[in-house]
């Protein structure tokens, strides 16, 4: 193949489709592999909250090729250099977390763009590029990166209509836990004052015709998908393995003792 790839995942996002996903913690490509063939619309890559390093990604990445599941990589932070890195690993759809601003924002956007559009590094030999295969990478690069930024503050929740109209953003997403942390209420997403914030993030995003998107590990993703969210996290591979081992475990705990 000498042309960059179309980026199907970036159209559904702008297209406003509802998309399914998974968050994957386990920096280990089988089980990436696993799910992503179980019929997910996009699976989250997370470097934020795992060890997961750039090597790693790469071969998750990989894991995820052959399958009609789309990767979406969080990197730690809003990070120049990190986010040019992920971008020459290959990384196609990235989210980044604890966006504050619309000034950040636009330095998200930034970071991901080559010049004149942005600050990204120029590399054209690297595997983002196809290892300079690719031979209308330096003129289609920008156009086909898919950009989410999360939204984890009330600060950030004050500026959403701005975030959600910057050029460049495709989608916004809320951080449920942090969210409720930086309310003031640590440990109680699900509460009334915090599914309100959500509720009126939503009808912002909405009004914005961005699409926004949250994660829900509680089984009751159903209720954003409701509100309008279609980006939506339906729950994570930790949690899938800790319920199905416990359910597991709980079932046949009454033959010991027999």
């Amino acid at each position: 193949m000498n042309s960059l790839p179309v980026n199907t995942f970036k159209q559904m996002l702008v297209a406003n489709k509802v998309l399914i996903g998974l968050w994957c913690n386990f920096a280990h490509l089988p089980i990436t592999e696993i799910v992503s063939q179980s019929g997910f619309d996009w699976l989250l890559l997370d470097m934020e909250h795992s060890p997961t390093d750039l090597g790693t990604i790469g071969m998750l990445l990989l894991a995820t090729k052959n399958s009609s599941t789309h990767a979406v990589v969080r990197v730690p932070s809003n990070d120049m250099t990190t986010i040019k890195r992920a971008l020459d690993t290959g990384v196609t759809n990235l989210m980044i977390p604890n966006i504050r601003s619309a000034a950040e924002a636009a330095q998200a956007v930034a970071y991901t763009r080559f010049a004149p559009q942005g600050l990204r590094g120029v590399a054209g030999s690297t595997r983002g590029g196809g290892y300079s295969r690719y031979k209308d990478y330096m003129a289609r690069a920008n156009d086909e990166i898919g950009l989410v930024l999360q939204i984890e503050t009330p600060e950030a929740l004050a500026e959403l209509d701005a975030i959600c109209r910057t050029p460049g953003v495709d989608a916004v997403f809320i951080g449920p836990a942090d969210l409720a942390a930086s309310l003031g209420y640590r440990g109680l997403a699900n509460g009334p004052e915090v599914q309100a914030e959500i509720s009126k993030a939503f009808a912002v995003a909405k009004a914005a015709n961005r699409a926004i998107g949250i994660l829900s590990t509680d089984g009751n993703a159903a209720k954003y998908l409701e509100q309008g969210a279609t980006l939506v996290g339906v729950g994570t591979d930790v949690h899938v393995m800790v319920r199905a081992a416990d359910e597991l475990a709980a079932k046949f705990k009454d033959w010991q003792g027999k």
